[in-house]
C-alpha cells in the first residue's frame, strides 16, 4: 500500500427497522451524479416508489453497505417480483398520495412522460413496462453515495445478493438500468448480467435535452 493510501473496509448487512431513518436520508444522497439521481424532483414520492416498499415488504432482501459506521450504499432486492406491487402501480399510488400533479416540477415530468408515451404509440415503438418472466423472477436496485464508489461496496452488496439467490434456489434475476449509463452497464456485465430484450425510450427522463433508453439485464446462477 502506498503512503497515504487508505484501505476501505466495507461491512454489508441486512436491513433492520432501526435503519429506516438513516436509509431514507441515504436515498437522497445516493446516485448523485447519475442520470436517475432524481427523476421528478420530489424525494418523498420517489422513495415511496423505489425504497419504502422494500423496507416494508422485502426487508430480508435489503442489504446495506456500511463504511466507518455510516450507511453509504444499499441494494433493494425481491426474490419474487410478483410479491411486490409493480413499479407502475407504485408510481400511480405515489402520484395520488403526494398530489404530484399539483407540484410544478413533478407535473412537468409526468406531462412530458405522457407526451413521450403517446409519440411512441403513434410510431409503434415500445416503452418500458413491468418485467415478468419466470426465468428471472427476482430483481434488484443498487445505489451508492459518491464516496462509496471505488471502495468495493457495490461488489460486496452484489455478492450478498447472489448468495441469497443461490441459497433460496432462485432460477434467475433481472434488473433495469439505462443504456446511456455506461458505467452501470459495464459494472453489471462484470457481475455476470447480460443484456436482454429491446431498449425502449424511457418516457419523461432527460439529461439536458437528451432522451434516455432502458436496458433490461438478466443473470442466472
Amino acid at each position: 500500500m502506498a503512503a497515504g493510501e487508505w484501505i476501505h473496509v466495507i461491512d454489508v448487512r441486512t436491513f433492520e427497522e432501526t435503519d429506516r431513518a438513516e436509509l431514507r436520508a441515504l436515498f437522497g444522497r445516493a446516485g448523485e451524479g447519475s442520470p436517475t439521481a432524481s427523476l421528478w424532483g420530489h424525494e418523498p414520492s420517489e422513495a415511496a416508489v423505489y425504497l419504502d416498499p422494500y423496507m416494508d415488504l422485502a426487508p430480508d432482501s435489503l442489504f446495506l453497505a456500511v463504511l466507518d459506521g455510516a450507511l453509504v450504499g444499499y441494494l433493494t432486492g425481491c426474490l419474487d417480483s410478483s410479491a411486490l406491487p409493480g413499479e407502475s402501480e407504485r408510481m400511480v399510488r405515489a402520484i395520488r398520495k403526494h398530489r404530484l400533479i399539483l407540484r410544478r416540477g413533478p407535473a412537468a415530468f409526468f406531462a412530458r412522460s405522457t407526451v413521450d408515451a403517446a409519440m411512441a404509440a403513434v410510431r409503434r415503438r415500445p416503452i418500458p413496462g413491468d418485467f415478468t418472466d419466470p426465468r428471472w423472477p427476482a430483481h434488484l436496485h443498487i445505489n451508492l453515495e459518491p464516496r462509496a464508489r471505488g471502495t468495493g461496496a457495490a461488489d460486496s452488496l452484489m455478492e450478498e445478493w447472489f448468495a441469497r439467490l443461490r441459497a433460496t434456489g432462485s432460477p434467475g434475476c433481472h434488473l433495469q438500468t439505462l443504456c446511456e449509463n455506461t458505467r452501470a452497464v459495464r459494472f453489471f456485465q462484470r457481475m455476470g448480467f447480460v443484456p436482454h430484450g429491446p431498449t425502449p425510450l424511457v418516457p419523461g427522463i432527460r439529461v439536458g435535452r437528451k432522451r434516455l433508453h432502458q436496458q433490461t439485464m438478466v443473470w442466472n446462477p
